[in-house]
């Protein structure tokens, strides 16, 4: 017996014809003003005054049914009207079941197959079992599709506008802007779907904190670090996202790498112009930061975290090695010892190696010239000259995208210029880098107490100094007591001066 005949004998007998609600909220069209809680009452009065027996309630908040997002209590209602549920479905509006033709064409398949009809609150009844009723059913989707698309357009090019002019386009508060107004609007909360008070944020105004710890950031990687040891930073200082979760590796670099750090405006991906707000780091150094980070041969630490210092530093000093070692206990080890990484013969314990090449970096950077191991700022470098070339550059390549998609420039005349534009704005930016680039040293050099101030580095800080200013070569040491009465060979130890 058909699904069809079943409910028209049950409801002759006087039965209730099984009912379930959908309901849903996004930022979408008609009924985004309206909470669940609202569309589900709607939905329930439909349902009463049509004597219908309401079995389920599926709810889907702030997803929007255009995205192609997965609707998990959507397609929990699918699943139960396949087994029988239900023969009728109530929404507030079409809109709120669908927005994509391909979704639109499973559940007329579904509505066909198992005799279920559609029941909204503003458009009315749709009987999908019918071609008339499927050619409003599609009629109804198309139209808001094209509404949703049309609508897309339009904040696309607010967005456009508002980013050209230097404001701010809206989504989550960025890490370092956004200081309460003392006012408030309203907002849809996604948990509840009712209107809720939220602060207004001034946009161009830098949250002080968050501020310091995108130019701590910034010069920490100038100098050599990492974006671990920034992470660790934001830890121990208590700072988390603007959601208030901890921040990742690849959130880290990100926050970094944003041209809005430097007051710079973007849309696409593309640089459109300066930015309204407050920046929170120098251009030249931003220019630097992004230099260092995108640079396809910067060294990173790979595998497990380093612990010591001179761990794929140190060269082994075999004849004929050129490798690092490494810090490890093999080989059967006691204590952690430095081995090459290709497996030749011998250990120097890390302990005592590592309090040597310290002993030698505070003593060297202690003397009355160590000043003269700083490296020299880049005479006559004009970093606003630079930077009005870059932008000069960054116009011209614009222009030519836009001559090359109207056709008035040729696909070879457009590459030919594309690729001298870029060798002349790569030149700018490693100019910018170099100008802006933090020498590790300093910090170090100068100060009235060089071992205090070595030992309140990390262990990365203390890396890159030592990458920076020495040289350490582990020769092959001489077997048995050595002349101090110890067992480690000193002499073996060989060290050369990089600056």
């Amino acid at each position: 017996m058909s699904p069809t005949l079943r409910s028209a004998i049950d409801t002759a007998a006087g039965g209730q014809q099984r009912a379930v609600i959908y309901v849903r909220i996004s930022q979408d069209r008609t009924g985004a003003h309206l909470g669940v809680d609202r569309q589900r009452e709607d939905c329930e009065a439909l349902a009463e005054r049509n004597g219908w027996d309401v079995v389920e309630v599926y709810v889907d908040n702030d997803v929007s049914a255009y995205s192609g997002k997965p609707r998990k209590h959507y397609r929990q209602m699918l699943a139960d009207l396949e087994l029988g549920t239900a023969t009728i479905v109530i929404a507030w509006h079409t809109d709120r079941l669908h927005r994509s033709p391909t979704e639109l064409e499973e559940y007329i398949n579904l509505c066909d197959r198992r005799g279920v009809t559609t029941q909204t609150v503003q458009a009315g009844s749709l009987d999908l079992s019918t071609s008339g009723g499927r050619l409003v059913a599609r009629m109804l989707g198309n139209v808001a599709r094209h509404e949703s698309e049309h609508k897309g357009e339009r904040v696309a090019r607010a967005r456009m506008q508002k980013a050209k002019a230097g404001q701010w386009t809206g989504g989550l508060r960025p890490f370092g802007w956004g200081v309460p107004t003392g006012e408030t609007t309203k907002k849809i909360d996604k948990a509840s779907g009712e209107e809720v008070d939220v602060p207004v944020l001034d946009m161009t105004k830098l949250v002080p904190e968050e501020a310091a710890a995108l130019e701590v950031g910034t010069d920490m990687i100038l100098a050599g670090g990492s974006i671990k040891g920034w992470l660790r930073w934001l830890a121990d200082k208590g700072l988390t996202s603007t959601v208030g979760k901890p921040i990742t590796h690849p959130a880290a670099r990100d926050m970094l790498l944003r041209p809005r750090n430097a007051g710079i405006a973007v849309h696409r991906g593309e640089e459109v112009g300066r930015g309204l707000w407050e920046p929170a780091v120098p251009e030249p150094k931003f220019r630097a930061l992004v230099a260092i980070l995108t640079d396809p041969n910067r060294v990173t630490t790979t595998g497990s975290e380093v612990k010591w210092l001179g761990s794929l530093i140190y060269l082994c000093g075999r004849p004929g090695c050129t490798s690092t070692v490494r810090c490890t206990k093999a080989g059967g080890a006691m204590v952690p010892s430095y081995r090459c990484q290709l497996g030749h013969g011998g250990g120097r314990k890390a302990e005592i190696l590592d309090a040597y090449v310290q002993d030698l970096v505070v003593e060297r950077l202690s003397r009355p010239d160590a000043v003269d191991l700083l490296e020299p700022v880049p005479d006559g470098v004009n970093a606003g000259a630079l930077q009005m070339e870059s932008e000069a550059i960054r116009r011209r390549l614009t222009e030519m995208a836009a001559l090359f998609g109207a056709g008035h420039i040729s696909m070879a005349q457009f590459t030919e210029g594309s690729d001298v534009a870029r060798a002349q704005l790569g030149e700018v930016t490693a100019q910018l880098a170099r100008a802006a680039v933090r020498d590790p040293l300093v910090g170090l050099v100068g100060v009235e107490d060089v071992g205090g101030a070595w030992a309140a580095c990390d262990l990365e800080r203390k890396r890159t100094v030592l990458r920076s200013l020495l040289e350490v070569t582990l020769r092959p040491p001489r077997p048995g007591r050595m002349p101090d009465g110890g067992y480690f060979d000193y002499d073996a130890i060989e060290t050369r001066w990089k600056r």
